[in-house]
């Protein structure tokens, strides 16, 4: 049930590739929460993703940019501002990519060039936004930024290979650029920390499945869907959250701080059970 808590706000939305996407689920909840924004994502994504139905379903323009490229930032912010009227009050970054994923290839063998690339576009992207924004003085004052993180910033995950430091990068820049953003413009940044989440990304990690379905018997409340971490979204732009700023924040119904669960331990016994039959 929307209550209209971003009524009057604009923002930008990066990162809906599709349905799937907590991106796409952030961009109709801030919709149906009043928000007027632009979406933008890199164009081969875009080519890749349904972009334009979701730009047609919340009346939002597009203007395509690579995050990694500050010219083109540079042109998505001043182009965002133009097509919204005024600055800006929010912003979603919701971007990440790993070659070495995709290509499965394990810790001990990442390619560099790859590793590389998944630093400049997983975390790097955020600190070049975020300096976009400040030198075109961008956002409204108390405006939100957020970023979207795992657990594996702090822990260490098989098969998360070098998406792990990406995502321990970005969350140092958000608390780096919260503190300055902070005093230049009351501007607060986070990061949210989500459940593993059955978007195009997450399903790409091989035994994702497997850790899924770990993840959700782990955490009490289950994994968190992408729909409830759009909520969670929606609430850091709003008005609500003035003072929370420099956090990363566990959206992961409970599993972070988990030692084990009824249900695992349920597990366990019985592949045990069953290995001394």
């Amino acid at each position: 049930m929307a209550n209209n808590i971003l009524a009057g706000k604009v923002g930008i939305i990066s990162g809906a590739l599709n349905e799937h996407s907590i991106a796409w689920k952030v961009a109709q909840r801030a919709h149906a929460e009043g928000a007027r924004f632009v979406l933008t994502n890199a164009p081969l994504a875009m080519r890749m993703g349904e972009i334009n139905k979701l730009s047609e379903e919340c009346n939002a323009p597009i203007i395509p940019a690579d995050a990694t490229s500050t010219e083109e930032l540079e042109a998505l912010f001043s182009g965002a501002q133009e097509k919204l009227g005024g600055k800006i009050d929010f912003v979603l970054h919701s971007i990440g990519m790993s070659a070495n994923i995709r290509k499965k290839k394990h810790y001990g063998e990442l390619d560099y060039k790859f590793f590389q690339q998944t630093i400049d576009v997983s975390a790097m992207s955020f600190h070049k936004m975020m300096a976009v924004a400040e030198k075109q003085d961008a956002m409204n004052e108390w405006g939100s930024i957020v970023a979207l993180s795992y657990i594996a910033a702090q822990r260490a995950f098989l098969d998360y290979t070098d998406m792990t430091q990406a995502k321990a990068m970005l969350e140092s820049i958000a608390r780096s650029y919260g503190q300055r953003f902070g005093k230049l413009k009351k501007v607060r940044v986070n990061t949210i920390s989500q459940s593993p989440t059955k978007t195009t990304a997450g399903t790409g990690i091989t035994g994702f499945d497997a850790f899924y379905n770990f993840a959700d018997m782990m955490s009490p409340l289950g994994n968190a869907p992408a729909e409830a971490c759009a909520d969670y979204c929606i609430s850091l732009f709003s008005d609500l959250t003035r003072y929370v700023t420099m956090q990363n924040l566990m959206h992961d119904g409970g599993f972070s701080t988990t030692g084990i669960s009824a249900e695992i331990v349920d597990v366990l016994t019985k592949v045990s059970g069953a290995s001394q039959e």
